[in-house]
């Protein structure tokens, strides 16, 4: 028969049992190899580092990004679940420098770049295991024996064709831009990875006085970055603002933007009424173009007298805002974007007194000083020369490196972009055709993002990465490689065993078609974001081989990552895709929200908030953790994690559906029921076996839409309802049917609709709860038929049985179930126990209900007589008080007089007035007073004697008058649960026939002695006799009589 089954909680260890069973009997292979004539469903998923670990946040990933693939595959299809790692970029390398005692570009290369390569070969793989063994623990089934690397030879090939498909498009440039420069790093960020790393600073602008040239006047100009300084070039006014000449209290003359005068000036007053400034002209913008002014240091003057360019004079732009500062910008080309493109219209000279690592170079007073590091610097050099007016501090939000935390610098260099702003339309017209769950990060967010799409810098000055495939000549031509084969048709000296990697493929040169010149390749390597974006096709390693894989696997049906991807991944497998092939690369994607603390807090390790994920799984199980990520909250929102919430969760919905599992267990193997010698003949079953059943079509039908349509928080909640319903209402109102003796029909319904239940149930759930499912369908399928499926995800998902829901049947039992509810709340009110029967009740507000359902709520609620009406008024009353808020300022002086008034009222025809005429009319010294719900304090009061409830509509009033004989009925039923009780307490078996022996009070041994047959019979004792207590003693006050009462198995007395 079935194993029997333990109800404690403890998941963990079986689990691990569950695990071994799939990997075993290799139940993921079988999965796919039973499905591979199915129609295909593909899943995308994107690929972790394996030189980090595992963190709580990748649970909530891998959680979503399992589930899905598993309930499609059980709907039929074949789900490919391609694993793959991101092997390159620059936190790999940071990780081997680390490693290697390195310190930048300069040691890395005296180390040597070919060993330098093969460390960070070895650094990828680092926690590989850990991350194998974490993904088995969760339960996330993905071909990890045959994933795509994008270090390997054939996926670099694969982007290579890309890159070339992207030249001859001519969207691949090389040019000088303002880009986002990591000095540390040594390389350009692109605008994703920029969006990654802001941090809140503190930090000195400058004031800075520029002398006019020929005039005892100067220009003060505004800058955040006074490191710029020594780089300036020009100045910029907004030619459409009011400038203004001023004599300050400080004795200087200045010009500056009229509206900041104030701001700027107010402050040189020295004594209370004297005037700081007085305005001496005042120009437009365009007045000023072409002032003169004195260089702030002799470095850039040399640079633009070598350049033959006209340089320091004041420019105009209508980028130049009078929101802070003085209305007038300093202008440095090299250092700013706006900078650039004024400097470009007016043939600026270009002046970059800042290296490549950061550091001011030896045309200024500071050079080998880090740029940023020079601020103070050049403020105390300009303060000494009377040049700085002031350094007001000043907070804003500044870009770092995500990798290393260097502040990054705007700087100008040499890098190749991807044209994205020229597609611009085609990536907004494909990600309207993408189901983003949330739409609005798809429309928002995302949409934004792609309304100010930038050119994709996607070179990057590092070791390793994907090479960039553009080889140069010294007559100017340029030649994109597209293939092995195509490099070594062109190159007499490509190794056979060509490893596409830096230094290997740096040696190789070509010969060019134009001049017939060696041609070598550009230094630079591609941004990784290219790799993971290109896995699509690379994985294939397309268009080389796989070409029917790649179509028929392109696009995605589904993707899933947390939001921060929406300028990464998702940005850069939607940028390729476009480009390459003009079309969304994804149909459907879930956006995760961020796991955070139990208080809403980011959870990072320097805050000791962080939960370490093995720890969390092996204290609560993969399932809890699941489940939990599934039912609290909508996928998108933050996830505030934390174990309560975890058990609790585990508590309601599996804890449920386990003991549920065990109750049938145990009395299935107490009778020797085996469901596989069994029909449920549905027309024979009862109303109660009929509404679990129809509540159980109506759960697949629920779930299965919810879960085709990835609304996954209704499809657990439907799950987790359902299980509330079967064990709380069905179970327990059909115990008995369980404990008849002998095998009768309705007993054989009853196993029959619970085992439905609880395979159907288990196969829905399956999904989401892998494990626990497993272990399940093993001991009630597999054990009795060793031809079912091997294993629960090897089933289909179930059919809904359309002719089993009943939705009348349902809207019956749901008034039931709302009635039961309020008329427990009544007793709770009463402070009446549930074992103490009542004599009447009455229910308002429900259609007139069949006698099978009123004897259901009177056998629930412990009532001997239920009567439907539609007049409650001898047990209820409303008392009426005004809301003051509303009350008050229409009626202030009458309102004692309305209280009153409200005071004498009749409830009952006052609550009638309100409802149908939706107001109460009255006079109050001789004024009307008209009084709506919102301007009332409405209370429902009892009549003595009598409690109500009311909700849905619905009212239920409970008699609580007391008879001697439903007191005495009342005490019966206490004494038998308190020797059920302590049959448990004693371990007896459920079938254990029993001695009870007792003494009491004499109206506790008087209610013994009258009760005596209906007592033994419920707790199955041979004997029931007033003597002293033996076996299991146990001493109780039971409605205020003191009772002792012994229990001992029959073979024990």
């Amino acid at each position: 028969m079935y194993q029997k089954v333990s109800t404690d909680l403890k998941f963990v260890d079986r689990e691990k049992e569950v695990e071994k069973f799939w990997e075993e009997n290799q139940i993921f292979e079988k999965s796919m190899e039973n499905r591979k004539e199915g129609e295909t469903y593909t899943f995308y998923d994107g690929p972790p580092t394996a030189n980090g670990k595992p963190h709580i946040g990748h649970v909530l990933t891998r959680v979503i990004k399992d589930m899905i693939p598993r309930y499609q595959t059980m709907k039929g299809k074949m789900v490919p679940r391609k694993a793959g790692w991101d092997t390159h970029g620059l936190p790999v390398e940071l990780e081997v420098e680390k490693l290697l005692g390195l310190d930048g570009k300069d040691q890395i290369e005296e180390y040597g770049l070919e060993p330098f390569i093969d460390k960070c070969k070895e650094s990828v793989w680092k926690y590989k295991g850990m991350w194998e063994d974490f993904s088995a623990t969760v339960g996330f089934w993905a071909d990890m024996e045959h994933p795509y690397v994008t270090y390997d030879n054939n996926f670099i090939e694969s982007e290579w064709w890309a890159l070339k498909q992207i030249w001859e498009k001519k969207l691949l440039y090389k040019g000088f831009k303002i880009v986002p420069y990591c000095p540390r790093c040594g390389t350009p960020l692109s605008a994703q990875e920029v969006a990654q790393g802001y941090k809140d600073v503190k930090e000195r602008s400058a004031i800075v006085r520029f002398k006019v040239k020929d005039e005892d006047a100067y220009i003060l100009a505004w800058t955040t970055t006074p490191w710029t300084l020594p780089s300036n070039v020009a100045l910029c006014v907004n030619p459409e603002e009011t400038y203004a000449k001023v004599k300050a209290a400080d004795g200087c003359v200045y010009y500056m933007a009229e509206a900041l005068l104030d701001q700027v000036l107010g402050g040189l007053a020295k004594e209370e009424g004297e005037a700081a400034y007085e305005i001496l002209e005042k120009y437009v913008g365009t007045d000023l173009e072409g002032k003169e002014y004195i260089p702030l240091y002799d470095g850039a003057a040399k640079a633009a007298q070598k350049q033959h360019k006209k340089a320091f004079y004041v420019l105009c732009d209508t980028y130049v805002t009078l929101t802070d500062g003085t209305g007038v910008v300093h202008i440095a080309p090299a250092f700013g974007e706006d900078d650039a493109k004024v400097g470009r219209r007016y043939d600026m000279p270009f002046v970059q007194f800042v290296d490549g690592k950061g550091e001011m170079t030896e045309e200024t007073p500071f050079a080998g000083v880090f740029c940023k590091k020079a601020d103070p610097m050049i403020l105390e050099d300009l303060e000494k020369r009377g040049l700085l007016f002031s350094a007001p501090k000043f907070e804003h939000s500044y870009p770092h490196c995500w990798r290393c935390d260097t502040p990054l610098i705007y700087y100008a260099r040499e890098s190749w972009f991807i044209r994205m702003t020229e597609v611009k339309d085609d990536l907004i017209h494909n990600n309207n055709t993408i189901n983003w769950i949330p739409e609005s990060i798809g429309k928002g967010r995302f949409g934004d993002w792609l309304e100010n799409v930038q050119d994709w810098g996607i070179s990057r000055n590092r070791y390793w990465g994907t090479p960039l495939n553009i080889w140069e000549c010294e007559c100017g031509h340029q030649h994109a490689i597209g293939s092995i084969e195509e490099l070594k048709s062109m190159s007499d000296n490509c190794p056979e065993d060509i490893e596409l990697h830096r230094p290997y493929i740096d040696g190789v040169t070509i010969r060019c078609p134009e001049c017939g010149k060696e041609m070598h390749r550009v230094p630079e390597v591609i941004d990784c974001w290219f790799d993971s974006g290109s896995m699509p096709f690379a994985q294939h390693h397309y268009p080389f081989e796989n070409k029917e894989l790649f179509e028929q696997q392109f696009p995605a049906d589904f993707i899933s990552e947390a939001v921060d991807q929406t300028r990464g991944w998702f940005y850069s497998l939607l940028a390729i895709s476009t480009l390459i092939f003009n079309k969304a690369p994804y149909k459907n994607v879930i956006v995760l929200g961020h796991v955070q603390d139990e208080n809403g807090q980011k959870m990072s390790k320097s805050k000791g908030n962080a939960v370490d994920p093995f720890e969390a799984l092996k204290t609560y199980g993969a399932d809890a953790i699941r489940w939990y990520f599934y039912v609290n909250s909508a996928p998108w929102l933050p996830n505030r994690f934390h174990g309560k919430a975890v058990q609790e969760g585990q508590r309601k919905f599996m804890g449920t559906l386990w003991n549920t599992y065990a109750f049938f267990v145990l009395y299935a193997n107490i009778d020797e029921f085996d469901a596989t010698k069994y029909k449920l003949e549905y027309e024979k079953l009862s109303v109660m076996d009929k509404w679990l059943l129809s509540k159980l079509n109506t759960l697949v039908k629920t779930v299965d839409e919810n879960l085709s349509n990835y609304r996954i928080p209704e499809s657990a909640r439907a799950l987790q309802d359902f299980v509330d319903d079967m064990s709380n209402w069905y179970v327990r109102r059909s115990r008995e049917r369980f404990w008849a003796k002998g095998m009768e029909q309705d007993k054989i319904n009853a196993y029959m609709t619970l085992y439905t239940a609880l395979v159907t149930v288990s196969k829905t759930a399956a999904p989401m709860i892998p494990f626990m499912t497993e272990e399940i369908y093993q001991n009630l399928v597999r054990s009795l038929d060793q031809t079912a499926p091997e294993s629960i995800h090897l089933c289909d998902f179930p059919e809904v049985n359309e002719s089993w829901i009943d939705s009348e049947l349902e809207r019956y039992m749901d008034e039931v179930l709302k009635i039961v509810v309020m008329g427990r709340a009544c007793r709770n009110t009463a402070n009446i126990k549930n074992r103490q029967p009542i004599g009447k009740m009455f229910v308002k507000g429900v259609e007139e209900l069949p006698k099978y359902y009123r004897e259901i709520i009177t056998e629930e609620l412990n009532v001997k007589e239920m009567t439907q009406t539609e007049d409650v008024r001898a047990f209820t009353t409303y008392t009426f008080k005004p809301q003051l808020k509303t009350v008050g300022p229409k009626y202030g002086k009458l309102l004692g007089g309305i209280k009153k008034e409200l005071e004498s009222l009749d409830g009952n025809q006052a609550m009638d007035d309100l409802e149908s005429n939706g107001e109460l009319k009255f006079n109050v010294n001789g004024e009307e007073v008209v009084l709506t719900k919102d301007d009332l304090l409405i209370d429902m009061t009892q009549t003595e004697g009598y409690v109500s409830e009311s909700d849905y509509g619905i009212t239920v009033v409970l008699d609580t008058n007391l008879t001697p004989e439903l007191l005495e009925e009342g005490f019966v039923r206490e004494i038998i649960s308190k020797i059920q009780t302590m049959r448990k307490e004693a371990a007896f078996e459920v079938t254990d026939k029993i001695h009870v022996t007792y003494t009491g009070s004499e109206r506790a041994e008087a209610v013994f002695t009258d009760n005596c047959t209906e007592i033994s019979d419920d707790v199955l004792a041979v004997s029931l006799e007033k003597a002293e207590p033996s076996g299991y003693v146990k001493e109780w006050k039971i409605n205020g009589e003191a009772v002792t009462i012994g229990v001992a198995k029959r073979d024990e007395a």
